[in-house]
C-alpha cells in the first residue's frame, strides 16, 4: 500500500511544466530573407469567402526555425490584380505574427520598418494569419514539427489536427 503513495509523492517531470525555471528565454534566430516567389512556387490557399484577396504561399520559402518560428512568404492579389507580397512569421507559442518585409516589384526585399510580433486575432481584415495558424501551422495549439509537416499541411489543404483547432483557441489555456 506503500508503492502508490510513494509514487505519487515523486515530482513530476518538466516537461509537465514547459514555463519551468530551467527554460532557456526564447531567442529569436537571425532573419535571412528567401529568394523572391516565383510563380510556379506559389499554392492558393483557402482563407475567407468574404475577402476581395486571394492568398497565395510559396512553398520554397517555407521553413520552420529552431526559434519556433515559421516562415513564408505570402502572396496577396486583389481582384483586380494587384499584388503584395510579403515575408511573414508566425510563432505559435503565443499565437503571434509579424511582418519582417515587403516584396517589391524589381525583385526584391524591403524591410519592415519596424517589426514586431502581434497577437493574432481572428478579424477579416488580417484573417490569413488566423487561417495559417489554426489550419496549417499551429493545429490544435502546437507547432508543425518541421518544414516537412508544414509543406504537406499547406498542399494537402489543411492539417489533420485542424478540425479542433478553431474552437481551442477561444478556450482558456
Amino acid at each position: 500500500m506503500l508503492l502508490p503513495l510513494a509514487a505519487a509523492a515523486q515530482p513530476a517531470p518538466d516537461y509537465y511544466f514547459p514555463e519551468s525555471a530551467e527554460e532557456k528565454p526564447w531567442e529569436e534566430q537571425k532573419l535571412q530573407m528567401p529568394p523572391y516567389p516565383k510563380d510556379e512556387t506559389l499554392l492558393k490557399i483557402p482563407v475567407s469567402g468574404t475577402t476581395a484577396f486571394e492568398f497565395f504561399i510559396d512553398l520554397a520559402s517555407v521553413s520552420v526555425g529552431q526559434d519556433g518560428v515559421i516562415r513564408y512568404t505570402l502572396l496577396a492579389k486583389s481582384e483586380s490584380g494587384a499584388k503584395n507580397v510579403s515575408f511573414e512569421g508566425i510563432k505559435c507559442k503565443g499565437r503571434e505574427s509579424k511582418l519582417y518585409a515587403f516584396g517589391r516589384p524589381d525583385g526584391t526585399w524591403s524591410q519592415a520598418r519596424n517589426p514586431q510580433w502581434v497577437r493574432i486575432s481572428g478579424v477579416q481584415a488580417n484573417r490569413q494569419q488566423a487561417t495559417l495558424a489554426d489550419d496549417f501551422f499551429c493545429p490544435g495549439r502546437l507547432i508543425v514539427s518541421n518544414t516537412r509537416e508544414a509543406l504537406e499541411a499547406l498542399r494537402h489543404g489543411g492539417h489533420p489536427r485542424a478540425s479542433v483547432s478553431s474552437e481551442m483557441w477561444n478556450q482558456p489555456q
